[in-house]
């Protein structure tokens, strides 16, 4: 398996598992239940998670009122993709 397939597999498995925590944020604000922060979500996105958190946002209508994070996770998301062809060209 080459770099890339394997750096495609890690983004892709992150992805989710950002995706799928803010699917949970939004189920427990639903139901009063324990939250996780905003900033440990917009942590989550800067840590190559941008994808998924963009994804989760718009899926689960969750924090798409909230200006820091219509403006953060799409920037963050830039970020990310910048990172990431930053780092294949130095390969």
């Amino acid at each position: 398996m080459s770099h890339l397939e394997i750096a495609a597999i890690v983004f892709a498995v992150w992805n989710i598992i950002v995706f799928t925590v803010y699917g949970i944020d939004k189920h427990n604000a639903k139901r009063s239940k324990r939250r996780i922060s905003e900033s440990s979500l917009l942590l989550l996105a800067a840590l190559m998670g941008g994808l998924g958190a963009l994804f989760g946002m718009c899926v689960f209508r969750h924090k798409t009122k909230h200006l820091k994070f219509k403006i953060g996770v799409p920037l963050l998301l830039l970020l990310n993709v910048a990172a990431i062809v930053m780092y294949f060209d130095m390969l």
